[in-house]
């Protein structure tokens, strides 16, 4: 059994990653922001400060995790209202990243798994799915503010001998999912008709359960240290495939139709929402191979039951 800290633990991801953990017979203590709102832990310590501004000083006597599984983070927000967008990003992704992983390597931990996002190598895979050994091109200000929080802390690791995981899922989505994923099941129960019918770009997504596990690995398998994972699920949907799939999973089947990708790229420009038309109609795989190969690790859930599972939540809750 190992001591785990995990940070972000209240939230979408970090809440099963709690549970997985818990039910693998480690004792995990949850770092929290607010009391009351981690699920199946031993212990929760909750941190009000900013960006984990003196975490040290507050940091439990008797709290000597063996890993610290490092979630919370400044999402990526589609309309983000800070006057200098990169130095917030800094602020939580990088500045506070280090003073988490400075201040459990002086309580004794060993490793530290960090869960960055494939946004921090690239927004589009160009044809060939992205793996570990690629260079890093991030496109936006979240993606540059994760990859700079990698090399910051693989150099704080070299240093200090805290051994660093990197894990960069793609789109996690499951029950509790917000965000874009929410608003595409939200277009399909309200039965509205999407123009994407004919958009075959395929994304690589994660199903929470299934990266909760891989990070279950990450955390205590040494074969894991000092280094960097791609985690998907067991397909890579098409667009249309995925809205297809999903109806089907919701009841209410996905009303496609077949707009050439031409002219929705067209439609993009003309009313300022390229970036969200390029997302839609680009492909972004990422090759697992790594992990798989390195841990032998395989998601305990296949593409279709991740998605039936998040239909059924759906459903129960609209």
């Amino acid at each position: 059994m190992s001591s785990i800290l995990v940070t972000g633990a209240n939230g979408f991801v970090g809440r099963s990653v709690c549970r997985a953990m818990t039910a693998s017979g480690h004792d995990v203590t949850a770092l929290v922001r607010r009391p009351a709102t981690s699920v199946g832990v031993a212990r929760e310590w909750c941190h009000t400060g900013a960006d984990f501004a003196g975490l040290a000083e507050a940091w439990p006597r008797d709290l000597a995790p063996d890993c610290v599984v490092h979630l919370a983070a400044r999402v990526h927000v589609m309309y983000d209202t800070a006057a200098d967008t990169l130095a917030a990003f800094r602020a939580t992704n990088v500045d506070g990243s280090l003073r988490v992983a400075r201040a459990a390597r002086e309580r004794g931990a060993k490793r530290m798994v960090f869960v960055s996002s494939v946004k921090a190598a690239a927004e589009f895979d160009g044809g060939v799915p992205l793996c570990e050994s690629m260079p890093a091109a991030p496109d936006d200000d979240y993606g540059r503010s994760k990859l700079q929080a990698e090399e910051t802390l693989w150099q704080y690791g070299e240093q200090s001998g805290l051994e660093i995981v990197i894990v960069r899922p793609p789109l996690v989505y499951g029950p509790d999912v917000g965000a874009n994923f929410l608003r595409m099941m939200n277009a399909l129960w309200r039965r509205l008709p999407l123009p994407l019918g004919a958009v075959d770009a395929r994304r690589s997504i994660v199903y929470v359960e299934n990266l909760a596990d891989a990070l279950v690995h990450c955390a205590t398998d040494a074969r894991a240290a000092s280094a960097c994972f791609y985690v998907r699920d067991d397909q890579d949907p098409s667009v249309a495939g995925l809205l297809r799939a999903l109806g089907r999973h919701l009841g209410r089947p996905a009303r496609l139709l077949p707009v050439p990708v031409s002219l929705l790229r067209a439609t993009g420009v003309l009313t300022g929402r390229s970036a969200q038309i390029d997302r839609l109609t680009q492909s972004l795989q990422v090759d697992d191979s790594r992990i798989r190969e390195t841990l032998e690790w395989k998601g305990p859930y296949t593409l279709d039951e991740g998605l039936a599972e998040t239909a059924r939540w759906y459903r129960a809750t609209h």
